[in-house]
């Protein structure tokens, strides 16, 4: 609701304040929503490569650079086809942002707010990419963390720093504000406030007619708006796949199948199952006496008889021995194991006395020979063959790639013949020449990878998705982002200008609108005096409340209306271009908050989240002056100028 009488951030300051754009790509971060602060003053005496000075701290080219790259990385994940020129307003929020982090660095620094390893070790074991299948910190899953996110241990480091310091100065500056019930009480009556007017609508529609441009008027208009043309950058990828098809002639052999088969007998032989009869008893003697009688014939339960109450007698069915040893031991189910059928096997001293068996039955289940398992052996073996055979050559290929050969050669080190060439297409994997054109789904992450390289850069192997094996990626050509041809948008050029022309006519006439109605004349007899076939007037009415606390953003000529004064009139802009409308306040109503005390609580509370959010900024604003912030306009200039224009 504030927000409609401020327009200020609705962030909280325990979620941070610097809008560290970078730290999007750490997304797992204990910190988001982080808002920028300001900049210092032009910086001099600096090197071209220093884009600012904050204390002992320095804003890099390089950093830059990086953080701009990864931006590009994140807004791919969303747009494919984005490049530099998408995400230029992010520059200057990312270098504020960097110079922020600096200044708190260099406060700390300065004043002696060190912060421990320790601390910040615990801060990167938060981060879920860097937790292992256990869920706890791996150095292998940091390290691959670091690797996919191109950044340093140092620079994380760094970020984390930053953040923790964020948290432990500026979240204490901002805590337990006050705003006193006099002070949220004007404010609630606002939102009670009710309002009537009028609004004329002058669309752009009703001013197209007859707008037909000249040759010479479209060549103009076409290269006052060449950057509304842009054909994303297309590139021609070669694509050579490393996957089943390079290897389906590797086949386990005969000797190999024999091999596994002999390492594993134990999985293959028969197994076999006893039942047992035992008796379990607390001393040898006792254990002998029934042996005995057992060994003469009968069964072991009359052997065991006459030792009473000391005997524990049990029958166990298809027995295991891995199950017999579970209840008997290993060294009672290695002698019963190793018995024929009916004999007495002990007495055997076990963990729970001394054991006395008889092996009642014994019978044999499943056994395969080679032959009955020779196919499946087969086809476990060729399956992994091939797994590695493909793991060899990706290797090769990378191999001969690091050592500098180009595409074609590392193709044919590996004797890869099947290559993959696409037309001209974007990043998204469209072509525009081919409108039917499809890249198969198993090459999208080859394609994204042939678009991050540069045109010289080494070929690139990476992962087929969903699938077993590699893709070796390399763009053979690159069609830099540029403006479409006129000839083949023609139509749709003389329609935005039309619709600029249209535009024109329709300002110029709403203009003289509002100037008719802010001297006295009524909107409507204005809106006829036009002479264009308008739509008629409408009322509006709304409370304040209502548009405060929409889900969806209110309409501007809903907004507008308590933006006037009672008896005024306001020129409002559609926000779609669709045209304009004219606006005039008749009746304002106000509102009485001390009939709802609960809406001045609410209030109040807001109220402190933005005082919070201000003392924050106020003290950030005096940190940084403190630090003495020198930018180095001209070599920003430059950085952004040489980012801008590498296309991406």
């Amino acid at each position: 609701m504030l927000s409609f009488f401020r327009r200020v951030s609705n962030s909280k300051v325990g979620t941070g304040f610097m809008a560290i754009v970078l730290i999007g790509i750490l997304a797992g971060f204990a910190m988001s929503d982080l808002q920028n602060f300001g900049s210092g003053t032009v910086g001099f005496g600096m090197g071209s490569s220093t884009l600012a000075e904050v204390g002992d701290q320095t804003v890099g080219e390089r950093e830059m650079s990086e953080a701009m790259q990864r931006r590009l990385q994140e807004a791919r994940k969303t747009r494919p086809d984005a490049d530099y020129a998408t995400i230029a307003g992010d520059f200057e929020t990312l270098l504020s942002s960097l110079i922020d982090e600096k200044a708190l660095i260099a406060f700390a620094d300065k004043y002696g707010f060190n912060l421990s390893k320790r601390l910040v070790d615990a801060e990167i074991a938060q981060i879920q990419q860097t937790r292992g299948l256990n869920g706890k910190f791996s150095d292998a899953a940091y390290q691959q963390f670091l690797s996919r996110e191109r950044l340093t241990d140092a620079q994380v480091r760094e970020i984390l720093s930053a953040s923790l310091l964020q948290r432990l100065i500026l979240t204490p500056i901002a805590t337990d504000t006050r705003i006193a019930v006099g002070m949220a009480t004007p404010y609630a009556s606002m939102l009670l406030e009710s309002r009537e007017g009028e609004a004329a609508a002058i669309p752009v529609g009703a001013f197209l007619a007859g707008l037909k441009p000249s040759d010479a008027q479209l060549q103009q208009y076409y290269a006052a708006n060449r950057a509304r043309y842009m054909v994303p950058e297309q590139r021609v990828l070669r694509i050579a796949k490393i996957d089943m098809e390079q290897v389906a002639g590797v086949t386990a052999s005969d000797q190999e199948i024999a091999a596994y088969y002999d390492a594993n007998k134990a999985a293959y032989a028969a197994k076999d199952f006893r039942s047992i009869s035992q008796a379990v008893v607390p001393d040898q003697a006792t254990a002998n006496a029934i042996a005995a009688r057992a060994k003469v014939g009968g069964t072991l339960g009359a052997a065991a008889a006459p030792a009473g109450t000391k005997a524990a007698v049990t029958s166990l069915a298809d027995q295991s021995r891995e199950a017999y040893a579970g209840v008997a031991g290993d060294a009672a189910a290695s002698a019963v194991f190793g018995a024929a059928s009916g004999a007495v096997v002990g007495p055997v001293h076990s963990d729970f006395g001394w054991v006395v068996a008889k092996v009642d039955s014994i019978k044999s289940q499943g056994g395969q020979s080679l032959e009955q398992v020779r196919s499946a052996i087969a086809a476990k073996l060729t399956a992994d063959k091939r797994k590695q055979a493909i793991e060899d050559l990706a290797d090769k290929v990378q191999t001969a790639v690091d050592d500098g050969s180009n595409f074609t050669e590392a193709a044919a080190a590996a004797k890869i013949s099947t290559i993959t060439t696409t037309p001209l297409i974007t990043a998204a994997g469209t072509s525009r020449a081919d409108p039917s054109y499809k890249l198969p789904p198993a090459l999208a992450d080859a394609a994204k990878a042939g678009f991050d390289i540069a045109a010289r850069d080494p070929p690139e192997i990476d992962a087929l998705k969903g699938e077993d094996g590699y893709a070796m990626v390399s763009p053979s050509e690159v069609d830099a982002a540029a403006p479409a041809p006129l000839a083949t948008i023609r139509d749709k050029v003389e329609q935005d200008w039309a619709v600029q022309q249209a535009t024109i006519r329709a300002k110029a006439t709403a203009t003289a609108i509002q100037a008719k109605v802010a001297r006295g004349t009524p909107i409507a007899q204005a809106v006829k005096e036009a002479g264009m076939p308008l739509p008629a007037v409408r009322p509006l009415s709304a409370r304040r409340i209502e548009i405060a606390m929409a889900k969806e953003p209110a309409p501007l000529v809903m907004q507008s209306l308590f933006t006037v004064l009672e008896g005024k009139s306001k020129l409002v802009t559609d926000s779609q271009g669709r045209g304009f409308f004219v606006v005039k306040v008749t009746k304002v109503v106000p509102g009485n908050a001390l009939l709802q005390p609960a809406l001045i609580t609410r209030m109040q509370q807001e109220l402190q989240d933005a005082v919070s959010d201000d003392y924050a900024r106020e003290f950030m604003a005096a940190l940084k002056k403190d630090m003495d912030v020198e930018r180095n306009e001209k070599a920003i200039q430059a950085v952004k100028k040489q980012i801008l224009s590498s296309g991406g």
